[in-house]
Formats: C-alpha cells, structure tokens, sequence
C-alpha cells in the first residue's frame, strides 16, 4: 500500500479534534488507510506538543462533550509522526518535497498569512520572510518551508502537493495562495507563477468548539479512561466542515464521515465567520467586563445574552441565503452550544489575539451595513467593548493577550485624548473611522461603558 501524507502545520488542539479526527473515523470504517497525517511545528511553542505525541506513540484521547452531561471518549491514532522544523529543516523540506506528500493543511493562525486585513496584500516588509528568501536551506516560517519543498518538486518533475488551509479568514484558499505566491515571487518570479497556475488552494470552512486542555482534564481522562494521556483533547460534540472539492493530489473520502464537500465554500464561510466568530467577540469582552470567565456563564446572564443577539441579528443580515441552511435555526444553534456546560471554554481564549479577529469576523459585517445604509450599533459596540475590555488588562494585568499588543496599547493611548481616534487604524477598520455615523455609534458605546458596569450598555434598547 503506497502511503499518502497530509502534513499539517500548527497542530493543536483544534486541529486534533477536527481535522484529524474525521481521519481516524475513516480509518475506523476501513477506508482510505494509506492516508496519514504528520504533523509539523516551527515554533518554541510546538515543542511540547512534538514531545507530547511521540511520548504516547501519537496517540490520544479525545472527549467530545454533550450539554446533556454524556461524554464520547475516542482513541485518536490519524497522526503518524511529526517534525519540528528547527531540529533539522532539511528532512521537513526533504519530507514536503516527496511524491506521498499529496496535501500541506494549515491552521497557522489569522495572523500567519501576514496579509493585510485591509488590502488583502502580503506584507513584503515583513523581517522573517525577508530572512527566510536569504535563508532558503534553513527557513523559519511556513512559507519558506514550502517555497522550498515546491521548488525542489518542480526541479524533480513532480506535481505540487495541495495546500488547504483550515483557518478561520474569508477566502482562506485564495488568501493563502496570494501569501504563498506573494512571498516566492519576492525572489523567484519563474517559480511563483508555476505555483500559482499549478498548485490547488481549494477553500474550507471549519468548525468545532475546542476549548484549551486543563490540568483537571488531565485528571479526568485518566480517572475516568485509565490513560495516562499528556495532552488530551476536550471538544464540544458539534462539528462540521465544508471543503472546496478541487484535490488534484488526491484526497480522503471525507464526504463519508461527515464532511461537505462543495463547490463553493464561500456562503459557509460568510455564515460562519460572522455569526459563530463574530458573536464570539461580542461575548468576550462584555463576558470578562461583567465579571465572568466562561463562555456558558456569561451567555447564560440576561443582559450579555441580550447583546449576543442584538449582534447576531446585525450579523446574520449580511450573510447570503444558502440553500439547506435555514439561519434562523443556525442561530438558535449557536446559543445553544455556547449554553454547553460541560466544554468549559473560556472567554480569555476567545479574547486572544482581538487584533487580528476583530477585522476579520466584525468588520465586515460593519462595512457590509453601512453600504446598505443600514445601522450597526451592536457591531460598533463590540468593538467599544474590546478596547475598554483591552483598557482595564493595561492597568490590571488581565487575560487579554494580543500578538500586535503595542499597536493596541498606542491605539488605546490615543484613544483616551481623542476619543474615535482607535477607529483610525485603517488596517483594521478600513474607512469606519470615517463614517460619522458608525463612529458616534462605537463613541456612545465607549461612554456608557466607562461610565457603568455594563448592564444599562447591554439591554436593547439602549442599542
């Protein structure tokens, strides 16, 4: 049996909750046994998780949660190996340069495309990409690592692998085409137009709460299960992807366990980016300001329950009908699963990296209203609620963790002499800070949540 390889770069738990999880279901069923996943870190970070999957032979144990209490212990074993980058560079490219290498998946992280939230364009200046075009041998980022091995599978006369992305970004495979392509064509202008004109970057839509593993987790699977597991996964019991169906390089049967195969990702996207993502951030920093910690309390208070709706209703009048889906029922779905007590997630990870989730799953939903001349007060009032949210953390050390946190801390300055001035950021707001309208509507917002506890911010009527 020839073997089939997905390498996927940035395995985490979601990645090993989903992705890697309708594998093993596949497996399970008998079907499509030559394909297997090798995973591949490049930064410190990925260490422990290199470390924490060899120790157990790359297997592990996830639990997938039901709000009724019932919990679903599965034995994940779809993850056959894993490279970290820095420990020898040369057998990862040698590894995504082989003909079994079919697919490269990615959840590197919004912000790992170094795209503009704006313009869509990558960022030429950016120092480690400028590094690794010196540094062909012996890259850092995800993107040399790939230029390297597609360049040495055009010199072999082999095919490219195909590169899908399970990021949470509109577009996810054209945006991470034009950072790919972008990022070669810096120095090899022959070999970037091969890649785009060859390699596939189908779209995907993905979706499953997978909240960070806890000590108490550790404990449980072990009392419960007997596993002795260093770094299980807890998952809620909902799932769902939807893939572009365009795999030149051959693909799993995904469509048998569940997945939906289509050709057009992007309706998904839009529902799920603005919907799920963007209530998400509007729970978090009125969920924190109220004084909660986890996602089911603070939906289950009146008053951030209000507000989530009040956004989702802006929300979902901007996402497209889709044929199947019924809306109004996907977000009554949605309440119900941030209700799910037993996953536990907190609004701290939901909080994290704002800067980058902000422009990606609430303003365009901002933009879209106002080119329907329609309002968006509850749109602008998340926003209001990061930065008093992001505000209070300066001055109290608190859970708002943020990988452009200078940039928030000048906006934040800037902010307490010129009120409206944080909308200034175009390369997160784009023209909202120019829009009189929308910007007294994130102004008032910003006022009746310094002034109270957030309540009287957060009913309706008030929005």
């Amino acid at each position: 049996m020839t073997t089939s390889h997905i390498v996927h770069f940035g395995v985490g738990n979601f990645h090993r909750s989903h992705q890697a999880k309708y594998l093993h279901e596949l497996h399970q069923q008998g079907r499509d046994l030559e394909w297997t996943i090798i995973g591949a870190g490049l930064l410190p970070g990925d260490v422990r998780m290199r470390d924490a999957l060899q120790a157990e032979d790359y297997t592990y144990t996830l639990v997938e949660r039901a709000a009724d209490g019932t919990d679903d212990v599965h034995r994940i074993s779809s993850i056959s190996g894993y490279f970290y980058g820095p420990d020898d560079p040369a057998a990862l490219i040698e590894l995504l340069a082989a003909a079994s290498t079919r697919i490269v998946s990615l959840t590197i992280t919004e912000g790992g495309y170094n795209l503009s939230d704006t313009t869509g364009r990558f960022d030429t200046t950016n120092s480690a990409m400028r590094a690794d075009l010196w540094g062909k041998e012996q890259p850092t980022t995800v993107f040399g690592y790939l230029a390297a091995a597609l360049r040495s599978r055009r010199h072999a006369g082999l095919a490219p692998f195909t590169v899908l992305s399970c990021d949470n970004m509109q577009d996810n495979g054209a945006r991470a085409r034009e950072a790919l392509a972008s990022f070669i064509r810096m120095s090899d202008v022959d070999l970037a137009d091969w890649v785009e004109q060859a390699t596939a970057f189908p779209g995907s839509m993905v979706d499953r709460i997978t909240p960070v593993t806890t000590d108490a987790d550790r404990e449980w699977v072990h009392t419960t299960t007997g596993y002795e597991d260093t770094w299980p996964v807890i998952s809620e019991d909902f799932t769902q992807w939807v893939i572009e169906d365009h795999f030149p390089a051959g693909r799993p049967q995904w469509e048998n366990v569940g997945a939906q195969l289509v050709d057009d990702v992007a309706p998904f996207e839009t529902m799920k980016l603005r919907m799920l993502n963007g209530s998400h951030q509007a729970l978090a920093y009125v969920g924190l300001l109220r004084g909660h910690t986890f996602v089911h309390d603070a939906i289950a208070d009146p008053a951030v329950a209000s507000f989530v709706e009040a956004f989702l209703q802006e929300a979902q009048s901007t996402v497209p009908p889709i044929a199947g889906i019924d809306l109004p029922a996907y977000r009554a779905l949605l309440l119900q699963r941030f209700s799910n007590p037993a996953v536990r997630d907190t609004l701290e990870r939901l909080a994290t990296d704002a800067s980058d989730r902000i422009p990606k799953f609430v303003v365009p939903i901002a933009h879209d209203l106002l080119r329907q001349k329609q309002p968006a007060p509850a749109t602008a009032a998340v926003i209001a609620s990061w930065v008093v949210a992001a505000f209070q953390d300066r001055n109290a050390s608190g859970p708002l963790r943020d990988r452009q946190a200078e940039d928030v801390k000048q906006g934040l300055l800037d902010e307490r002499v010129d009120a409206g001035s944080f909308l200034d950021r175009a390369d997160w707001f784009g023209e909202l800070g120019g829009d009189l309208a929308f910007r007294a509507a994130y102004t008032s917002s910003l006022d009746r949540l310094r002034r109270d506890d957030a309540s009287t911010f957060l009913t309706p009527t008030a929005l």
